[in-house]
C-alpha cells in the first residue's frame, strides 16, 4: 500500500475518532492520546537475579501505576496474610504518589479457594467507598513463597 493511501486512511480514522469523541463528550481524548506518547516508563524496586533485572516492584506509565504482586512470607492464617499484603500494597502506593482510593483494578491469587470468604472479611472496605474492579482466582500449585494470598493492582496517579 502506498504512503498516500496509508496517510489518507490514518487521516480518516483520526477524523472518525474526533467525531466520536465530540459526539460522546470526550473532549480530552486527543490530549490524552498525545500525552501518552510522550510518557516515560519509570520502575522502582527492581529485583535482580544474577545481576540481570528480573522484575520491578512498581512501574509508572503516564498517569497509571502498576504494582507487582505482594505476598506474605511468614506463618499465619489467611486473615493475617491478607492484612499484611494490603498494608504493604498501601505503603507502596503512597510511596509512588497514589493511594488505596485510587486503585482501579486488583487481582487476588489465593492458595486455596476455601479462604475466599475470610480474605474478603479483611479486604472489604480497604479501598474506600468505590472499590476497584477485581479478579480472584485460586492458583494451581499454590502462591509462590508459601503465601496464602498474593495481590497486585493498577492505580491512578495524580
Amino acid at each position: 500500500m502506498s504512503n498516500k493511501v496509508n496517510n489518507t486512511r490514518r487521516g480518516a480514522i483520526k477524523g472518525m475518532l474526533a467525531v466520536a469523541a465530540a459526539w460522546f463528550g470526550f473532549a480530552g481524548v486527543k490530549a490524552a492520546t498525545t500525552s501518552q506518547k510522550s510518557s516515560k516508563k519509570t520502575s522502582t524496586g527492581i529485583i535482580r537475579s544474577q545481576d540481570v533485572p528480573l522484575f520491578s516492584s512498581s512501574v509508572a506509565y503516564g498517569n497509571l501505576l502498576f504494582l507487582a504482586g505482594k505476598g506474605a512470607h511468614f506463618e499465619g492464617d489467611i486473615k493475617a496474610h491478607t492484612e499484611h499484603v494490603l498494608n504493604e500494597m498501601e505503603k507502596e502506593l503512597q510511596k509512588n504518589g497514589s493511594s488505596m482510593e485510587k486503585v482501579l483494578k486488583v487481582n487476588v491469587y489465593l492458595h486455596d479457594l476455601e479462604d475466599y470468604n475470610a480474605m474478603n472479611e479483611v479486604y472489604r472496605g480497604r479501598f474506600g467507598d468505590h472499590p476497584p474492579v477485581r479478579t480472584t482466582i485460586a492458583t494451581y500449585g499454590g502462591v509462590p513463597g508459601n503465601s496464602l494470598v498474593e495481590i497486585d493492582c493498577i492505580a491512578a496517579l495524580d
